[in-house]
């Protein structure tokens, strides 16, 4: 079984959303990094030196490579990426190796077996 990391980087309000976007989609679980912050094409706006622009979550997920599309673009939908600009970004890497995921492993194939 191959694996991707799937990384999106969304607003704090939508971070439940995604989540349960994505274990809908096939994810098993989910690190959530809190209070990230980020700039994208236009600058930040501030007020008397602090910024106004709402706080991010760093979302990691491990997925298994069939299922990693249909997660990423689940991913998409809930945080509202491709029609709300400055929304977040979300995409996916190899996965060379993993380890500490046998008790997942039995759960993960019965999904990948439907899928194909």
């Amino acid at each position: 079984m191959h694996f991707k990391l799937l990384i999106a980087l969304v607003e704090d309000s939508k971070t439940e959303a995604v989540i349960n976007a994505a274990r809908e989609a096939g994810a098993t679980g989910t690190t959530v990094i809190s209070n990230a912050s980020g700039e994208g094409i236009e600058e930040s706006k501030t007020f008397f030196g602090l910024t106004l622009e709402t706080q991010r979550d760093v979302l990691l997920m491990l997925v298994e490579e069939h299922l990693s599309r249909h997660i990423l673009e689940m991913v998409s939908k809930a945080g509202e990426f491709d029609t709300q600009s400055g929304a977040g970004i979300a995409f996916q890497i190899d996965v060379e190796d993993v380890v500490g995921i046998t008790h997942q492993m039995e759960k993960l194939t019965e999904k990948v077996e439907e899928k194909l």
